[in-house]
């Protein structure tokens, strides 16, 4: 899969929810870590003793695969890929977890009003970010019930980059918590869920990187408790021509989004809800996204660069998780 967009392929990060410091120093210190490589980036789990690796790696392993298979636009075969070359307009069937992911990004998009918007894939692709090619449309024309989804125009397309991802996050954290894990950190492709506490009994604790530090630097220390961290964030991680741009599209008028906001990290009782409002908060820029967060009450962190330096501002309950 190409390292072109941070929703879904999370390598090319413009900038991530870091577990750089806050991951690897606990890390070291957890009895059991593996990980390996996902949508062109990595994942990592790291725990106690209940963690055992040859029963959990080729489960998480199977997630992954099947996750990419079903909603990666990358490949020609998958199911997404499918449904975006079949010009009907009626129901066409499709895999329940696939209806799962379009039935949530679809709520994401109504409770903020079309920022997050599944059917951005060609506006995204037209400025060199990724691979879908469609026409132009609106969540609005799209319909999902159980088993099938339905486009009302033959060309509009459907792009889960903004919150696949973390559905397959969701995935790997319940398979862990059915086999009894009882103290996990995971990671996948900067996104974090965390089980129970850290092996010595202290809450698991990850940093959110500074942005636009050639380092890597620890800029808060979070400790998500039982909910996820997603980020999503502005920095170019592409170019058009010789002009870099943001590969974050705004549906409004499908233009790259730029509007001062550097970055936002959210926590949410799902990785796929935490995947999906960064992206959404991000494109709606420091004032709108503040006071959207604010009005649903959506836990985030909004760091803003102004001429004084960098600037944040925390929504919902975010603050009760910073640690430093």
């Amino acid at each position: 899969m190409p390292v072109t967009r941070r929703s879904f392929v999370a390598g090319s990060a413009a900038w991530t929810a870091a577990l750089g410091l806050g991951f690897a120093s606990q890390a070291e210190a957890a009895t059991v870590t593996f990980g390996g490589h996902a949508f062109a980036s990595t994942w990592r789990v790291a725990g106690g003793l209940t963690l055992d690796e040859r029963l959990l790696r080729p489960q998480i392993e199977a997630i992954i695969q099947r996750v990419d298979e079903r909603m990666s636009p990358w490949r020609s075969d998958s199911a997404i890929s499918r449904f975006n070359g079949n010009p009907t307009t009626g129901w066409q069937p499709l895999p329940d977890d696939l209806c799962q992911v379009v039935a949530e990004s679809l709520a994401v998009a109504e409770l903020t009003n079309g920022a997050f918007d599944p059917t951005v894939g060609p506006a995204v692709a037209r400025f060199g970010f990724g691979p879908i090619d469609g026409g132009s449309g609106s969540y609005k024309a799209i319909s999902v019930r159980d088993g099938a989804v339905r486009k009302t125009h033959h060309d509009l397309t459907l792009d889960l980059c903004g919150i696949a991802k973390g559905y397959a996050l969701d995935e790997i954290t319940n398979l862990l918590r059915r086999d009894g894990v009882t103290s996990a950190l995971i990671e996948l492709g900067g996104e974090v869920a965390a089980i129970g506490n850290h092996p010595t009994g202290r809450a698991w604790q990850v940093a959110i990187e500074q942005p636009g530090r050639p380092q890597v630097t620890a800029y808060r220390i979070v400790a998500p408790g039982h909910l996820a961290l997603a980020s999503s964030g502005h920095s170019p991680n592409g170019y058009h021509g010789r002009v870099a741009l943001s590969h974050l599209i705004d549906p409004n008028d499908l233009r790259p989004a730029d509007n001062g906001l550097v970055a936002v990290s959210v926590l949410a009782t799902t990785a796929m809800r935490a995947d999906a409002l960064a992206t959404a908060l991000t494109v709606l820029g420091p004032q709108r996204g503040i006071q959207c967060a604010s009005d649903l009450g959506i836990a985030a962190l909004f760091l803003a660069r102004t001429d004084s330096g960098l600037t944040e501002t925390m929504t919902g309950s975010f603050s009760d998780h910073v640690v430093a």
